[in-house]
């Protein structure tokens, strides 16, 4: 990825857990490495093609000014999410926010916090059997689209399908979702859940009915694992209902594990149920 770097932005600012600081302000230095692609810019030599870094330098200036964060962190978290939310051809940033009179009693030259920050392509399966199924598909994503951390949502064609698992149950109507955001994968599912709730969704039966099911298949080509979230979703190349649909958004994407394609995996899973047919 290509980048403009900006170093050492001398910007004044109000942040501070003291009260002194809020009140006087102080002088911070802002570092800041913005990738893009300026391949385009580069052969047309126009710069709507590429990032303004004159008006980035005035944007980080007047946000600094603007707001008041106890926390140099808290300022840099904020500050790189308005600048992914705000500027065209921005992918990601390296921020880096200094603080050259640190009010810690003792003689130092500055201190700093350096965060990376960057869009994330995310794919979702989603499914509904309770109540009227397409409209709590489309409420749902209704709710990912209104999300600030969310752009460029992409939505499959709903397909109708058997339970799996518990099969005592309605048929469910299922698609896939694939979007970009800023959410980190815990921040995402405590949202996914929120949603789900607004929906009236019930978790009372492993595997049971529901009115609305958000479940993250791929976050970028991430393996994750905790006690609530497991990247790529575990069980994913078994389900014909969620790999049909996610083959319409993201064919060519190759599980991080497995190392197939999404088309590759549908493709087996159909020669499988073909064979258990015959």
């Amino acid at each position: 990825m290509d980048k403009i770097k900006i170093q050492n932005l001398e910007v004044f600012g109000k942040h501070g857990v003291f009260q002194e600081e809020n009140t006087l302000g102080q002088k911070f230095l802002l570092n800041a490495v913005l990738y893009t692609d300026v391949r385009k810019a580069g052969m047309s030599d126009e710069l709507a093609d590429s990032i303004h870094y004159g008006d980035i330098c005035h944007y980080m200036t007047d946000f600094m000014r603007n707001h008041t964060f106890k926390l140099i962190e808290s300022a840099a978290e904020h500050l790189a999410e308005a600048l992914l939310l705000n500027i065209k051809h921005l992918k990601a940033i390296d921020l880096e926010i200094k603080k050259p009179w640190a009010p810690i009693g003792l003689p130092i030259e500055t201190v700093s916090v350096e965060i990376h920050r960057t869009w994330h392509d995310v794919c979702l399966s989603i499914g509904s059997n309770l109540g009227d199924r397409r409209k709590n598909l489309e409420f749902g994503i209704g709710q990912l689209r209104q999300m600030p951390s969310a752009r460029n949502v992409r939505v499959s064609t709903f397909i109708e399908t058997q339970p799996y698992g518990m099969t005592d149950q309605p048929e469910f109507f299922n698609g896939a979702v694939r979007f970009d955001t800023l959410s980190e994968p815990e921040e995402l599912l405590k949202k996914l859940h929120e949603i789900e709730a607004a929906a009236n969704r019930e978790r009372t039966i492993h595997w049971g009915p529901r009115t609305l099911d958000l479940d993250i298949i791929f976050w970028d080509d991430l393996i994750y694992e905790s006690d609530d979230l497991m990247i790529p979703h575990t069980d994913m190349q078994n389900r014909d209902f969620v790999l049909r649909p996610l083959a319409q958004l993201c064919p060519g994407k190759v599980h991080p594990v497995l190392g197939k394609t999404v088309l590759q995996m549908l493709q087996e899973k159909e020669r499988e149920s073909n064979e258990q047919t015959v």
